[in-house]
């Protein structure tokens, strides 16, 4: 009979996502040094990336880049060029409407006369609403002329970051998108910090500046009330900004934050997410910035291409939060071969999309076939170096067993590296 007194067997149990803050020894044996394009399973594991396929077979406005997408009404609103147009998946059609030089879209939807209408707002023109069939340009009196964040708070719409002013936050009449009077309830708000984005989140308004984050309560002009969040940072891009879990993810100058953390911890030592990834935060250079959140997946991705228009050069971060023993956290991966420009998600007919606008001019769906598409979607696992007990003692390895599930076709390799090679 062999001797197998001294056979130890070790099992590796894959979690705890891309960490690049720690050293091999203090790494746990199944989180990752290299993890693209596999996300960290809310079911356990990791899972390589699905792949994403074009929208509509055409692009909106030739190969203009996309500057916004929101899904409405069950089908996805686009942005490209000076255009504005509409699409159920089976052709772009005519133009709603012209937006001249128009910059980067932010949307937002309401319904204050039973009737479900988008709201946009570019940076450049006027915002406007859209219905799904009638585009109007908001233009009264004290109406912005060139807002880049909007958001419905208490049956008001809020516009911010005016070239003109971009300290100061006008909103409308209650229940009237077009009247920015003050006699109907309509006003502004100054703030000593340019506005980057507002977010409603819970029963406050929240106000992101380059440098200071301040939240707004109230329900009127009669009491609305300005209290600070942090005096001590902002947010890097208003397009980082996403509600996950239960709290407000943004990306600031230094990481990933929650506001739930930041209004909780106060303005000292602040916290951050992204501590296992630093090293990608300080990659990213604050520009092509867009992101969007997976719900049934409880993930948040952040793009960041390096150069317009070129998937080669695409990057960007996903997180999924995750109810470990420690709590709930987040864990992290590494994202190349999709290259959005713009992005959203949401619901048509009670499935849920991910929407990506292309700098090629094209609207994809990321969660959908098994390229990017058509692209090979490249996914690399690199665990840390493992021990197996002990780093002092020579191992010889008897068998490797590894077990997955699969979803399909796969032709899998194992790569054993010794000695750091």
């Amino acid at each position: 009979m062999p001797d197998t007194s001294q056979i130890s067997p070790v099992t590796v149990s894959l979690g705890g996502g891309l960490v690049l803050d720690k050293d091999d020894f203090a790494i746990p044996p199944g989180a990752a040094v290299q993890l693209q394009n596999f996300e960290p399973s809310i079911n356990g594991g990791y899972r390589r990336l699905t792949g994403s396929s074009k929208f509509d077979s055409a692009q909106v406005d030739s190969s203009n880049k996309i500057l916004g997408v929101k899904i409405f009404n069950s089908g996805v609103l686009a942005a490209a060029g000076n255009v504005l147009k509409f699409s159920t998946s089976t052709g772009w059609g005519s133009s709603i409407a012209t937006r001249t030089s128009a910059g980067r879209y932010k949307f937002d939807e309401f319904n204050f006369s039973n009737t479900p209408k988008v709201i946009m707002v570019d940076d450049v023109n006027q915002a406007a609403t859209y219905d799904g069939s009638t585009y109007a340009l908001l233009s009264g009196t004290n109406a912005p002329s060139d807002p880049a964040s909007v958001a419905i708070f208490k049956d008001h719409v809020f516009l911010a970051g005016m070239s003109s002013n971009p300290q100061e936050i006008v909103f409308s009449a209650p229940f009237a998108e077009t009247d920015f009077t003050a006699a109907n309830g309509g006003g502004s708000i100054k703030v000593d910090t340019s506005v980057v984005e507002l977010k409603v989140f819970r029963d406050s308004l929240f106000v992101f500046g380059k440098d200071k984050i301040y939240r707004i309560i109230g329900s009127s002009i009669a009491d609305w009330k300005v209290d600070p969040v942090t005096r001590t940072l902002g947010c890097a891009d208003g397009f980082s900004v996403q509600e996950i879990g239960g709290d407000l993810l943004f990306l600031s100058p230094d990481g990933l934050r929650t506001i739930a953390a930041t209004a909780r911890i106060g303005d000292v030592e602040l916290g951050t997410v992204s501590k296992p990834i630093q090293r990608r935060i300080q990659d990213i250079g604050f520009h092509n910035i867009s992101s969007t959140i997976v719900r049934h997946k409880s993930q948040y991705r952040l793009f960041y291409p390096v150069t317009d228009g070129s998937t080669a050069n695409s990057k960007g971060i996903l997180a999924t939060l995750k109810r470990t023993e420690e709590g709930v956290g987040f864990e992290f991966a590494d994202l190349t071969g999709m290259n959005p420009s713009a992005m959203d998600s949401g619901f048509i007919s009670n499935t849920e999309y991910i929407i990506e606008g292309g700098f090629d001019g094209y609207v994809r769906r990321q969660e959908s076939g098994d390229t990017f598409d058509g692209n090979n979607v490249v996914a690399v696992y690199r665990s840390p170096d493992l021990s197996l007990g002990d780093t002092g003692i020579r191992k010889l390895m008897q068998r490797v067993i590894l077990n997955y599930e699969v979803e399909g076709t796969v032709s899998a390799e194992l790569r054993v590296r010794y000695d750091s090679d």
